[in-house]
This record gives C-alpha cells, sequence and structure tokens, in this order.
C-alpha cells in the first residue's frame, strides 16, 4: 500500500513543483486561475497556485506554477494531465521541477503561516477532524518597562501576551500541546490605539501557538484514502503533564507575521523542468 506523508512545513522540494504552459488567451486570468485550482486539487492539497502572463518575447498567453505539498501528488498530477486540452481545444504542456533549489539543499524548513495550517488540516481531516483549546492566554507585559515618554509626544509602550494552547485528534486518539509568546514596541497617541494593539497581539498569539501545536504534527495518507495522524517527538513539545505554569518559549515579534502573510507573493520559483 503506498503511504505518503504530509508535514505542515512550506514545501521546498522542487519535486513537488508543476509548471503548466502553452495556455492560451482565451479565457481571463480568472477563469484559467478556476479551472486550474479545480484540475488539480482534486489530486491533493495546493500550498500556492499563481497564473501569469507570458512574457513579451513569447506568444501571447499564460503559464502557471502549481506546488504540493505531497511529491507523490505533484507526480501523478503531471502524469494524468501532461499533453491534455484541460482548459482548451489544444493539450497544455505540465512538467514537474527538477532541480534543486538552495532553500533544498540547504534542508531549511518553514512552518506555514495560521491560514495555511487550517487549509491543510481541514482539507485533510475535515472541519471536525480536529479541535484546539485555549489553556491559558495572559499579558506578560513588565510593568517597568511597560510606558514611558517618547521624545516626540505620546508614550513608548510595550505590550507582551502569552498562550498555552491544545491541538486535538479526537478521530486518532491524539494531542499536543504548544505555547507561543508575541510582543509590540509602539508609540501610543490614543486610548483606542493601545485597545487595537491588545486585541490584535491576543489574536496573533492564540494564532502563533496553533502553529506552534501543528509543527510536530505528520499526516500519513494511505494508497486507500484514510489518513492517519501521527506525531514526531521534539524537544519543544509540551506534555500535558508538563505545562502548569509555563510559558518558556521563543518570543515573536509584530514583524515577523506581516512577513509570514506575503510569504506566498515572495515565493520563488525554479522553473527548470523535466
Amino acid at each position: 500500500m503506498e503511504v505518503d506523508i504530509l508535514e505542515f512545513t512550506v514545501p521546498a522540494e522542487n519535486n513537488k513543483t508543476l509548471f503548466v504552459w502553452d495556455i492560451q488567451p482565451s479565457h481571463s486570468e480568472a477563469q484559467i486561475y478556476g479551472g486550474l485550482l479545480s484540475i488539480f486539487s482534486s489530486f491533493g492539497p495546493l500550498y500556492l497556485l499563481k497564473v501569469c502572463q507570458n512574457s513579451a518575447l513569447n506568444p501571447q498567453g499564460f503559464y502557471a506554477l502549481i506546488k504540493f505539498y505531497s511529491a507523490a501528488q505533484a507526480a501523478k498530477a503531471q502524469q494524468q494531465t501532461d499533453g491534455r486540452p484541460l482548459l482548451q481545444s489544444c493539450p497544455l504542456k505540465v512538467r514537474l521541477s527538477s532541480k534543486h533549489s538552495s532553500s533544498f539543499l540547504s534542508d531549511s524548513s518553514r512552518p506555514l503561516s495560521h491560514a495555511r495550517c487550517l487549509e491543510l488540516a481541514n482539507y485533510c481531516l475535515g472541519f471536525n477532524g480536529w479541535t484546539s483549546d485555549i489553556i491559558t492566554l495572559k499579558e506578560l507585559t513588565n510593568e517597568e518597562e511597560a510606558e514611558e515618554e517618547h521624545e516626540v509626544g505620546g508614550r513608548w509602550m510595550r505590550l507582551k501576551f502569552g498562550c498555552l494552547l491544545q491541538l486535538s485528534f479526537p478521530y486518532h486518539r491524539q494531542t499536543t500541546r504548544a505555547a507561543a509568546v508575541v510582543e509590540d514596541c509602539f508609540t501610543c497617541t490614543a486610548p483606542d490605539l493601545l485597545l487595537q494593539k491588545r486585541c490584535k497581539l491576543q489574536r496573533m498569539v492564540r494564532e502563533q501557538a496553533l502553529v506552534n501545536a501543528f509543527a510536530p504534527v505528520l499526516l500519513v495518507l494511505l494508497g486507500n484514502g484514510k489518513v492517519l495522524v501521527e506525531l514526531k517527538q521534539t524537544s519543544e513539545q509540551f506534555l500535558p503533564d508538563e505545562t502548569e505554569g509555563l510559558l518558556q518559549v521563543k518570543v515573536s515579534s509584530w514583524s515577523e507575521f506581516a512577513a509570514d502573510e506575503e510569504e506566498a507573493v515572495k515565493e520563488e520559483w525554479d522553473l527548470t523542468v523535466s
């Protein structure tokens, strides 16, 4: 029986990337995106799908870049779509990228963003296949450095929140916990700005705790269509009886979350194909 394993990390290997070209300009870019999404998502969850116009040196038309979480699903999609008229009367060319990128060679893996974690979990497990519960969410701001007079008016403030969260997979009898701490420094010029910052930091620390909880999760895809959930043992993983009063974790800054939201836009593509 074939087995494939998905992790909650950004797929860096090029054997998970498809390059589609010879797309005719008979449809709009939005229609092409929707058509490709419908076709290729049927093979498995997609990390990214991007439709681009051909350069001025090439005939009018489009090409697309598609990245899967699974190399096996990417290979199957390539084999079953290459040379077929999926969106138009003439066939499309679909190829796997073959050249190893620097990110692959360095074996660097980035955790998925909060939104991508939800997408992958819901696709593979369904909306009722997992649950998350906040155990602790509290402010960790140090009162001594919480606020100071700013040189140009207003108050310089530092806010810090911590969250401990439990992630459960009831149908698989698996449970894991993770914590997160998020802080921000800013100049407070109005009371409503302080309230907005508190609300945003509380949301961000909850989301980061969930991302951290998904980090050790492995989705085992079986050839018969079933999905199993396993957990990697990591040095940062919390056991239920080890988290009483514990929030000693890496502190994330406000700027890191802005970078995560742009990860899809800045994704670099290697167009070497096999």
